[in-house]
């Protein structure tokens, strides 16, 4: 990777903290610690960290005598994940190896990065693996595409005026909506009984604009799909009227976003 691509990155990775964060990701935090019962002096591992806001949310909980790591593929994520929050353990790595001794923490969690693993079952052995007897292992992610809302609008608007390509992008995150199917990928990796509990989160952007540049020019070009400014500003255009029923009388743009998180013991 070179100086200007490790750029790039960061700059991706710091308007994802700006912007995804606090729209859609921050408020599955405590859900998610809850489900993997994280206390004060407890080692717990978040996987597939990005720019580590559950990481930072699991430090509230372990206290001074407790221990943090994060681990994430993407150097941009980790580098703004070490500006914000130094004292925790930043590592590069995949869900699918990772480096750590069998039996190695208390907790092991990961928040909307499951859907993205190459290898999901293989991912989720592995996190199981390094979970001690008896420790908690907690995994959220989006529910279906056909149970959000304003996503499946938005995914239309990208098939009909940027490909199929660019649609199958915007949802790839909620790939593993299905409960029965998540049920037996997880049976598939080992975990006997997984629990699921689904929740309905909220995403909050501060407007409709700001929800769909954020995806066309920040999600869509992580995922290999680039588009021309025309298109952008075409679909702009169409958004705004065809969405325009999940925005407020203040301008922002509010919509249900369910999730599910899996949890169980070893």
């Amino acid at each position: 990777m070179t100086e200007s691509d490790l750029q790039n990155e960061i700059a991706g990775a710091r308007a994802y903290e700006n912007l995804h964060v606090p729209a859609l990701f921050k408020q599955w935090c405590n859900p998610v610690l809850d489900a993997a019962d994280i206390n004060p002096g407890d080692n717990v591992l978040d996987v597939g960290c990005g720019t580590g806001i559950l990481a930072r949310e699991a430090v509230s909980r372990t206290g001074s005598h407790g221990r943090v790591t994060g681990l994430d593929p993407g150097p941009g994520m980790l580098a703004v994940a070490r500006e914000l929050a130094p004292n925790i353990g930043w590592e590069q790595g995949v869900a699918e190896s990772l480096p750590y001794a069998d039996d190695s923490f208390d907790a092991v969690v990961s928040q909307f990065g499951l859907m993205f693993f190459q290898d999901k079952a293989g991912a989720i052995r592995e996190m199981h693996r390094v979970l001690k007897p008896g420790g908690r292992l907690a995994v959220a992610v989006w529910d279906s595409l056909e149970h959000m809302t304003a996503f499946p609008e938005s995914v239309a608007i990208l098939r009909e005026h940027a490909g199929d390509a660019a649609a199958a992008a915007l949802s790839a995150p909620f790939v593993l909506g299905d409960k029965s199917e998540l049920v037996t990928l997880f049976h598939s990796a080992g975990v006997a009984s997984p629990e699921i509990t689904t929740l309905v989160g909220q995403g909050r952007f501060p407007s409709l604009q700001a929800m769909m540049e954020a995806d066309l020019r920040g999600w869509l070009p992580v995922m290999g799909i680039h588009l021309s400014e025309e298109q952008i500003q075409t679909i702009l255009g169409i958004a705004e009227i065809r969405l325009a029923d999940y925005v407020t009388a203040d301008g922002e743009m509010v919509f249900e976003a369910p999730a599910h998180i899996v949890s169980s013991t070893k």
